[in-house]
C-alpha cells in the first residue's frame, strides 16, 4: 500500500520520449506543474533519461505462472513508485496507434503478473490513470476517431481497468506536428506546409490549452467522485 500520509496525494508522471526538448516533454512538464498546483506531490519518471530497459528478461519473469515470483531490483523500484502514487499520468507520442516501445516495455516489465494483475484483490485498485497521447494527425482527419477508439480499448480497457484502476482517461492531443498531416480517402499521406510565426504560436498555445483542459477535467472528476 502507499506509504504516504492520508493528506498527501502523489502523481506519478511518466514521460516516454527520447528528447527533452520535444513537445511531449514540454506537455509532461506543464502537466506536472498543473498537478503540483492542485496539491499533488510529483514523481516525474522520464523513462529515457533514467535509462529504463524496456526488454522483458528472465529475472523479471523466471516463472510466469508464479504470482509470488521475485522481480529484479529495477522492477521492484518502479513497482514501489506506482504503489506510492494515487494518480498515474503517461505522456507520450502515438506510434502506430499505440504507445512507444519504451512505455510498452515499462508496462510489460513493471505491470507484471502477480503485481498489477492476477490477484483476486488488485494491488492497484482505486488508482486513477490519465493517458496524454500526442498525435500528428489533424483534427479533421477521419483517422482521429478510430485512433481514439483504439487507444481507449488498448490503454483503458486492456490495461488500466484490467489492473483494477477505478478511472482511466485517454486525452488525445491532435495537431502535434508543425506540418499538418492527414490521410486522404485513398490512404495517401498529405503533409502541409510548416506553420510559422503567429500561426505557429497560436497553434501551440491552443495545444497547451487542450492539454490543460484534459487535466482539469480529470481533476474535476476526482472532486465529483470523492
Amino acid at each position: 500500500m502507499p506509504q504516504h500520509s492520508s493528506d498527501t496525494r502523489t502523481a506519478l508522471v511518466v514521460v516516454a520520449h527520447h528528447r527533452s526538448d520535444s513537445l511531449t516533454a514540454h506537455i509532461a512538464r506543464r502537466t506536472a506543474a498543473q498537478l503540483e498546483a492542485a496539491g499533488y506531490r510529483i514523481d516525474l519518471l522520464d523513462l529515457h533519461a533514467e535509462g529504463f530497459d524496456p526488454r522483458m528478461n528472465v529475472e523479471d519473469q523466471p516463472d510466469w505462472g508464479n504470482r509470488e515470483k521475485p522481480y529484479s531490483d529495477e522492477t521492484h523500484a518502479h513497482m514501489r513508485r506506482i504503489l506510492d502514487a494515487d494518480v498515474v499520468v503517461a505522456v507520450f507520442p502515438v506510434y502506430w496507434q499505440s504507445v512507444p516501445a519504451v512505455l510498452k516495455g515499462w508496462i510489460d516489465r513493471v505491470w507484471n503478473y502477480g503485481f498489477a494483475y492476477g490477484r483476486s484483490k488488485p494491488r492497484l485498485a482505486g488508482k486513477r490513470m490519465l493517458w496524454l497521447a500526442l498525435a500528428g494527425a489533424t483534427a479533421d482527419d477521419p483517422i482521429a476517431e478510430s485512433m481514439q477508439s483504439v487507444l481507449e480499448a488498448n490503454l483503458s480497457d486492456g490495461i488500466a481497468y484490467y489492473c483494477g484502476f477505478s478511472r482511466s482517461t485517454v486525452g488525445l492531443l491532435l495537431d502535434a506536428e508543425e506540418r499538418p498531416q492527414r490521410i486522404d480517402a485513398e490512404g495517401n499521406l498529405l503533409v502541409g506546409e510548416a506553420v510559422a510565426g503567429a500561426e505557429r504560436e497560436a497553434q501551440y498555445t491552443d495545444f497547451d490549452r487542450r492539454a490543460r483542459k484534459f487535466v482539469d477535467e480529470f481533476l474535476a472528476d476526482e472532486l465529483v467522485t470523492a
